[in-house]
């Protein structure tokens, strides 16, 4: 399949110049004390009191050798393991909304552990869905357990491969040990680490914070799959211009990357992006404008001049229901990244700019992954695909609905949709003129009311629960929900 590409390999190499030379001459400021020590022991040019780091060109191209082309999410269950490019595009939920879209009432409320699971369960039952990210926050979650009322609904209700943050240390090495006891030990933890985390360590402009670079810095040393998205904000936290922001963004990229590589070589990772521009009429956050889509496929094209897979925040919308915007803001980026080679999309689920999670659109976006992978796939060349055989065998004005290779291909050529009508208006009417958004919810409560595959044993869970006290109970519910 051939790829579009916004940028020529000069323009590509400008803004790798470009990017070379803000950290040489302006540098990038950082605010963690260990980053500050491991920048200094690797030659870097680092001011005590400004905290102002500056890294050379040579030290950058040096360490950039070293990115390793792939990077690999596991699951519990080894069958959903997804290495990327190679398995691109894989899609991934948008995560981390503090309110929920009750499936009941419709009302917006805040999102509690038992979403968390039910959300798990879902995304584990949905086709189009590869990786799980946790969806919302935990409201009911006890003290001290911010993070365990997350993780633990996820990982207990879902094969696939979860991935997550943590505001802290503390928190990241609690859920370290839970996902140790899931795996079945720490050494099997090590061997298959079945957490994927992620961390903001770039703050826009040009900043890496304390907490999330601690917990780039934490993972990266022990080898534990992690990596960390920029999200410049054009006329905010960026220049007011698509180049401008993605050279920002570009900079911020490379200033993480290069130190995971200082800390442990040979370090996988993902050139993971939100890059967006805000609506300069009131300044809102607008991650489903289309130029969060032109953005996403420049930042793929440097990720590819790096050898690095690429993915990022895309698919995402402003809107508040399951609607035209949501539709077309959805899917016009989607298809934007698919084009430019994005090979991990986060979208699933998630509206209002990433503060409200909706059952509904959990599985129409899983609707529209299927559909961005089948772009992916393409017209799959080949002399037996031309089916000039089959053409000869229905001759002139035949038919082709009895062939065997109808008979055979017709799951394989097209992507089936269960939310997409295709039936006369007619037949449609009768049947209760339900819109997609009903069609939707319909399917996520009948997958939500079978039996659960993903459920931890009895001996699991008692080891769990001896460990982590007053745990909230972290199972799927849908009936009286």
């Amino acid at each position: 399949m051939q790829y579009a590409q916004l940028l020529s390999l000069e323009e590509v190499e400008q803004v790798h110049d470009a990017s070379l030379e803000l950290l040489e001459s302006f540098g990038i400021l950082v605010h963690n004390e260990n980053a500050l020590g491991i920048f200094k022991r690797h030659g870097c040019q680092v001011d005590p009191e400004t905290h102002i780091v500056k890294i050379s060109r040579r030290i950058v191209e040096n360490f950039r050798q070293a990115f390793p082309p792939t990077f690999t999410f596991r699951g519990r269950d080894p069958q959903f393991d997804k290495t990327i490019p190679d398995d691109g595009p894989v899609f991934v939920t948008a995560s981390s909304a503090p309110d929920i879209v009750d499936p009941l009432s419709g009302e917006l409320r805040r999102a509690t552990s038992v979403d968390i699971a039910n959300i798990a369960f879902l995304i584990n039952e949905l086709p189009g869905y590869d990786i799980f990210s946790i969806s919302t926050l935990a409201d009911d979650a006890p003290d001290g357990q911010f993070s365990l009322a997350r993780f633990y609904p996820a990982l207990k209700n879902c094969l696939k491969p979860v991935r997550g943050n943590t505001p802290d240390i503390k928190d990241l090495v609690r859920v370290l040990e839970l996902g140790a006891i899931i795996a079945g030990g720490p050494e099997a933890y090590q061997e298959r680490p079945l957490i994927t985390h992620h961390c903001c360590a770039a703050v826009s402009p040009l900043t890496l914070d304390i907490h999330s670079t601690e917990a780039i810095l934490y993972l990266t040393k022990r080898g534990l799959p992690c990596y960390a998205t920029v999200a410049p904000n054009a006329g905010m936290t960026a220049p007011m211009s698509l180049m401008g922001t993605l050279v920002l963004g570009n900079t911020e990229f490379l200033a993480v990357a290069v130190l995971m590589q200082m800390v442990k070589p040979q370090s996988s990772n993902i050139y993971a992006v939100l890059s967006t521009v805000a609506d300069m009429r009131n300044g809102n956050y607008a991650p489903g404008a289309m130029e969060t889509g032109i953005l996403q496929m420049a930042h793929s094209q440097m990720a590819e001049f790096y050898n690095v897979p690429a993915g990022g925040y895309i698919g995402l919308t402003g809107a508040h229901g399951n609607d035209a915007q949501s539709g077309y803001e959805s899917g016009m980026s989607m298809t934007a990244a698919m084009l430019g080679r994005t090979h991990m999309l986060n979208s699933g689920g998630l509206m209002s700019n990433l503060m409200a999670f909706d059952f509904a659109k959990a599985v129409i976006d899983s609707e529209m992954a299927l559909m961005i992978k089948r772009i992916g796939r393409g017209l799959e060349f080949s002399q037996e695909g031309m089916a000039l055989d089959v053409i000869a065998e229905a001759g002139h004005g035949g038919s082709y609905l009895q062939l065997a290779h109808t008979i055979e291909n017709m799951r394989t050529a097209a992507i089936i949709p269960t939310i997409a009508t295709r039936e006369l208006r007619g037949i449609w009417e009768k049947n209760g003129r339900y819109d997609a958004n009903a069609r939707a919810l319909d399917q996520a409560s009948r997958i939500l009311m079978r039996d659960n595959p993903a459920v931890l044993s009895p001996q699991v869970e008692a080891r769990i629960r001896e460990r982590f006290k007053d745990l909230v109970p972290g199972d799927a519910k849908w009936v009286g929900y």
